[in-house]
């Protein structure tokens, strides 16, 4: 007879925990928020500071360029210092940087607040979600604590141009980053009491020269990805991607070379942390183009305002967060792989229905398939972050998080770029211009659907209709084209998840004894 006495459960989570797990999602909301929030306030600002064009694209571009740089840095900072007291710093700097922000002078004295924004901003995503695995021990709430982040996480980003139209209904552009000013606030009072602390026992020191390598990798980068998917192929665009991906080589070989790296590539031999992080990857290549596209249809096809179109969202976030909430219950009866992978073949009908917007009048199909397409990708959201913190050692949840993100980003940089390169081509073919239009008019319309917008108010009558309505077409046919392609590769996608993640068990109450990491992906 087996004598043994079982490992005693997990303790569950208490009050503290939870109410732990309301101050975490503030700030992670906050920092989705701010990624947007300035859509609608550009012209303002432009016309109150005098920014020129290129300093309004590194006010736009400067935060998220810093936190996907930082992003690395910052998890595995957390890791040795102590991942609260890191979030309680990255709180109080992203305070003070968004008063700097929000009492601007000069675009200049902007941008350097935004750039702050997104170096405090990068300490907090990483460390609200490396804390979840101190705080909820128990495998199915840490599930429901990390749907409700990762719930926080995809809203924000919606909800951005919304508060930020609301704001400015009433007050200057800067009201917009003084959102920030009560969550910091809040999370400095109660985080102390709330958030327990946790660092990596034998920490090393910081590898400076790996933090500058990983910053000459990322943001040169994501750089040049977003310079070709704005301007087109160029000279610069290509020579700052070869240089983030030189410094990545550089990168790589430093932290193979070091006992204690700023990044452990020991985590890509975690079978199914390799899984989540490449499927993160494609979905945000995906995803990213798809919904720029989208946003693009809905006011240059659909005549839709940017709040207006921002609200015509809302439905698409609030299907998610249904799916969201009760993902966890899915993922303790079934196994993650049939959850994920059924999820992902939903996103694949979404972009059906994508591929079926007609030219004009297709609003409710859009929302149709936005509501399809996030519905699908709940799933993979929420269950994926918690094996990832699952099978990571709890000394590098930090670091293993802030990967994931900065994967993210990438994926995200690269699927602007892949998606909108599509449906660019597929726009030049389509395009058919009337009969007799200047050639300055013609060349801006060649370019995109806004330029050809533009060009449109140069002529009149018949002519000015007629180009209207053959860039819209155009347009809508690049959109179908990318939905079909979405189609395609979330259904490949479903398959690869199924297979992945086979051997991961349904969640469960108490922490399941160890099992060989059998999840499976390309090396």
């Amino acid at each position: 007879m087996d004598t043994r006495i079982p490992d005693e459960a997990p303790a569950r989570a208490g009050r503290r925990e939870w109410l732990g797990l309301a101050v975490l999602a503030l700030p992670t909301l906050l920092v989705s928020v701010d990624m947007s929030v300035l859509f609608l306030a550009v012209p303002h600002l432009t016309q109150d500071l005098q920014a020129s064009s290129t300093q309004q694209l590194w006010i736009a571009d400067v935060y998220p360029f810093m936190i996907a740089g930082f992003l690395v840095t910052m998890g595995t900072l957390g890791d040795r210092i102590g991942r609260r007291k890191l979030l309680l710093i990255g709180g109080a700097c992203f305070g003070a940087a968004s008063l700097l922000a929000a009492f601007s002078t000069s675009a200049e004295m902007l941008i350097v607040a935004r750039a702050l924004l997104g170096i405090s901003g990068a300490t907090l995503a990483p460390s609200t979600m490396a804390l979840l695995s101190n705080m909820f021990k128990n495998e199915k709430e840490r599930g429901t604590a990390v749907a409700v982040w990762s719930s926080c996480f995809m809203f924000g980003g919606i909800l951005g141009p919304i508060v930020g139209g609301l704001m400015l209904s009433w007050f200057w552009w800067g009201s917009v980053f003084l959102l920030a000013i009560p969550v910091m606030a809040l999370l400095l009072i109660v985080g102390p009491s709330l958030l327990p602390e946790y660092r990596a026992p034998d920490a090393g020191r910081l590898d400076l020269p790996s933090v500058a390598l990983s910053l000459l990798a990322i943001i040169p980068f994501i750089y040049g990805i977003k310079a070709y998917a704005r301007d087109g192929l160029s000279a610069a665009a290509g020579v700052t991607v070869l240089v983030g991906v030189v410094f990545g080589v550089l990168f790589v070989r430093r932290q193979l070379r070091l006992d204690d790296p700023l990044l452990d590539l020991g985590l890509f031999k975690i079978g199914v942390y390799r899984s989540v992080v490449l499927l993160g990857f494609l979905v945000g290549i995906m995803m990213s183009g798809t919904l720029l596209l989208v946003n693009l249809h809905l006011q240059m096809v659909e005549g839709l305002s940017t709040r207006a179109a921002g609200f015509w969202l809302v439905p698409g976030v609030i299907a998610t967060l249904a799916a969201i909430s009760v993902t966890p219950k899915l993922g303790s009866t079934f196994r993650p792989a049939h959850v994920m992978a059924a999820g992902l073949l939903v996103t694949a009908a979404g972009c059906v229905v994508l591929s079926l917007v007609p030219g004009t009048d297709g609003l409710a199909v859009i929302v149709t398939a936005l509501v399809l397409i996030n519905v699908g990708l709940a799933p993979m959201v929420a269950l994926g972050y918690n094996m990832v913190l699952g099978a990571v050692p709890p000394e590098k949840a930090g670091s293993a998080s802030a990967l994931s993100e900065a994967n993210g980003e990438f994926g995200l940089a690269a699927g602007i770029a892949i998606m909108g390169s599509i449906a660019t081509a597929v726009y030049h073919s389509g395009l058919s211009l009337p009969a007799g239009l200047p050639a300055d008019v013609a060349a801006a319309a060649r370019e995109n659907i806004a330029t050809a917008m533009e060009a449109a108010r140069q002529v009149t009558g018949p002519m000015a209709d007629g180009l209207i309505a053959s860039a819209r077409e155009a347009f809508t046919t690049g959109l179908n084209v990318v939905g079909i392609v979405g189609a395609v590769m979330f259904t490949a996608l479903a398959m690869l998840t199924a297979h992945w993640f086979r051997h991961v068990p349904p969640t469960r109450d108490s922490e399941p004894e160890p099992e060989p990491d059998t999840a499976e992906a390309p090396a």
